[in-house]
């Protein structure tokens, strides 16, 4: 007779995608590593302010999107796909970026509306 043993607990780590955040323009400065689907509620909190992004992840699906108030309200820009933003002064319209949603998941311009006038993000997002 073979006894299996008890399951064991896993964790799993989301790695994708990845946000790696810059506290000075090109890519300089402090930097910092964020993993998974995350929204950051003030971008001038982390850091002292972040200048400049690398978005990564291996899903063509994954949503980085921009916007110009914090909390995700007032406009903003959807980017798909892997980015690197060198300067993120008046990289919408002419304004600032305040506040951001780093995701593996295709948000659509719907959720992201849904997003801006509630000002939170939807359950299993990590927020800074």
């Amino acid at each position: 007779m073979i006894t299996l043993p008890l399951s064991k607990e896993v964790s799993i780590s989301q790695v994708f995608p990845r946000l790696t955040i810059f506290s000075e323009e090109n890519f300089r400065g402090s930097s910092r590593i964020l993993r998974g689907n995350l929204g950051i509620r003030n971008t001038d909190s982390i850091l002292d302010g972040i200048e400049s992004l690398r978005f990564f992840s291996t899903s063509s699906n994954a949503t980085l999107v921009l916007f110009t108030r914090t909390r995700f309200r007032g406009n903003f820009r959807v980017l798909r796909g892997n980015h690197n933003i060198a300067d993120l002064d008046d990289f919408i319209s002419g304004q600032d970026v305040e506040s951001l949603i780093s995701t593996n998941q295709r948000l659509t311009l719907t959720q992201i509306r849904n997003i801006r006038d509630r000002g939170t993000l939807p359950s299993g997002y990590s927020t800074f």
